[in-house]
């Protein structure tokens, strides 16, 4: 390899910005109300929808973090979820965003919270792979060559029967996977706010 090797990522900065950008997007989810309602029959689903697909990325994170555990930027790892893609951690995330928008009846917010997601990890993944092909050059091509991404396009999955995790890493990462169930009480939260009329409100759907 050739060149000035790409430095490591800064998870803390990635992570201190998109709750920045969620904390800027508060007034928008104060004032936006949904166009099928606020306790209606459709508004219900999209909750239950939302509230699954939360749950789902919270348990994806976990299962992520089990297999990467130390090896962050270690190896070339390429076992459980890292067999269907490069970044599951980022796609559950981004998963996560969605089911808030979806929590909230709003498709539009929903959109919207999970493209900013997405073009935040996104940013986030290039710079990692940048690094990750300047530590470890032709496997890291041969990995990407096979596996997508952050799309899994196929359910080509691979696992050896055993596997280690740490508990250290594990337990360091478990605020930032469990940070999702916060938005349960908030979504309650804002819906109270919303109910009693007290801001101004504009319909979206």
């Amino acid at each position: 390899m050739t060149g000035i090797p790409a430095p490591q990522v800064n998870q803390d900065r990635r992570i201190l910005l998109l709750r920045v950008l969620f904390i800027a997007l508060l007034p928008v989810l104060v004032i936006a109300q949904p166009a099928i309602g606020q306790r209606t029959f459709t508004a219900e689903m999209f909750e239950t929808a939302g509230v699954l697909l939360v749950f789902a990325a919270v348990l994806g994170r976990f299962w992520s973090i089990l297999y990467i555990g130390d090896s962050k930027n270690a190896t070339v790892m390429q076992d459980g979820p890292y067999s269907l893609c490069r970044h599951p951690l980022y796609l559950f995330s981004t998963i996560g965003v969605f089911g808030l928008g979806l929590m909230m009846g709003m498709i539009t917010i929903a959109v919207l919270l999970a493209l900013v997601a997405w073009l935040v990890l996104m940013a986030t993944a290039r710079k990692e792979e940048a690094f990750l092909r300047g530590e470890f050059g032709p496997a890291y091509d041969e990995y990407a060559k096979v596996v997508p991404q952050i799309i899994p396009r196929s359910l080509a999955y691979s696992s050896p029967e055993k596997t280690t995790f740490s508990a250290g890493t594990l337990s360091r990462h478990a605020l930032d996977a469990l940070a999702f169930l916060l938005v349960l009480p908030l979504e309650e939260l804002l819906e109270w706010v919303k109910l009693t009329g007290i801001f101004p409100s504009v319909i979206i759907y």
